[in-house]
């Protein structure tokens, strides 16, 4: 029986499909010893491996790592909420309230009343100058601005007098402090047995105090020894010594806390200098500022605490040069423009305490409102 002849050569013999498909299904590429395989001409294509869910997420190290993203961004929230309540506070907050719990406070009265003593000496300054000449020409006619002049004169010296009434017995806050570490246990010996340990002498304590608790402690005995003078408890000669003695007590710790006041500022200086140079090696990094790190907006806020410290140090700085100037004119007995540069550097010196004052309890104010919302 003959084949059927087709182009190109093939033929369709029975032998010839069995030898096709023993070439397609047995080649050396897919022999058994070689391991499983996957006919190619299936219809299901080979699947690939996947990883098990288990331990890609009990064994892989990126589980730590969004851990810790999560609890950074629970954290920025927490912090984010946190800024949202205190400004919220911080608008709800009126000055009134403010002004009524710095009066609640001695020093704060205090504040208050130096604020109007100097500002009625700076009045009459402009007052006198101005109107001087023609209050000795005129005084028949201007009868009412000598009467002003002599209330304003006395209003400023009750002001001043009631304020030394309100310091009264500012010596218990240092005295407190010097006790606290008199308070302390020490040993003779180098043993710690109870039985050797005993309180320190309250003379031992006074010597080992900061030298500018000492100072405010003396300066204000010396304040209460002035003031019972002025009450006539005490002689007018006494009270004058004690005055004298309050003077370079004040004038000393006036230059301590400028010397304080330079460390301090230099201190802060240095970490506004770390903190703006992690920032600038952040932008450097590309980030964006929906893309900022944890560790950027923690400089961040870092930095604006540390600048508006700075802010107070300067103001700080600035009262404390008042003082100087305003107390070296008792101490060194200067007298010229003595009225006048006393009652410009004491007006100054008022506003800025009680800037810092008025800050302090609308700060205080604002953490126990940010609380309750």
């Amino acid at each position: 029986m003959s084949s059927i002849t087709f182009p190109h050569g093939a033929s369709t013999s029975q032998s010839s499909h069995q030898d096709m498909a023993d070439s397609q299904y047995y080649s050396s590429q897919f022999d058994g010893s070689s391991g499983f395989q996957m006919n190619p001409l299936s219809s299901h294509p080979p699947r690939t491996p996947r990883v098990s869910a288990v331990s890609s997420h009990m064994y892989n190290s990126s589980v730590y790592e969004k851990d810790e993203l999560s609890s950074n961004l629970d954290a920025e929230s927490i912090d984010e909420e946190e800024d949202v309540r205190m400004k919220e506070a911080e608008r709800r907050i009126r000055h009134e309230e403010v002004w009524r719990e710095i009066v609640l406070t001695s020093n704060g009265r205090d504040k208050a009343f130096k604020i109007i003593q100097y500002s009625i000496k700076v009045y009459l300054l402009f007052h006198i100058s101005v109107t001087g000449s023609r209050l000795l020409r005129k005084s028949s006619k201007q009868h009412w601005e000598q009467e002003l002049v002599k209330r304003l004169t006395s209003a400023a010296s009750g002001l001043s007098f009631s304020r030394k009434c309100l310091l009264l017995f500012n010596w218990l806050s240092p005295l407190t402090a010097v006790l606290a570490q008199q308070s302390v246990p020490f040993s003779s010996n180098n043993t710690a047995s109870k039985e050797s340990q005993v309180p320190r002498p309250f003379l031992h304590a006074v010597l080992n105090a900061p030298p500018p608790v000492l100072l405010e402690l003396v300066n204000a005995i010396s304040d209460d020894l002035y003031t019972l003078s002025l009450l006539g408890i005490l002689s007018k000669r006494s009270g004058d010594r004690a005055a004298r003695l309050s003077d370079w007590c004040w004038f000393f710790a006036t230059l301590v806390g400028l010397v304080e006041n330079g460390v301090e500022r230099q201190m802060n200086g240095n970490l506004q200098h770390e903190a703006q140079s992690r920032l600038y090696k952040d932008s450097l990094s590309g980030a964006t500022a929906k893309s900022k790190p944890t560790s950027t907006k923690v400089d961040d806020k870092e930095l604006a605490r540390l600048q508006k410290q700075d802010y107070w140090l300067q103001l700080t700085r600035a009262k404390l040069m008042m003082d100087l100037i305003f107390v070296s004119y008792d101490i060194f007995r200067l007298k010229r423009a003595r009225d006048s540069v006393k009652a410009f550097t004491g007006l100054i010196a008022a506003i800025l305490s009680t800037a810092k004052l008025f800050d302090r309890h609308k700060s205080a104010l604002t953490k126990a409102l940010g609380v309750t919302l």
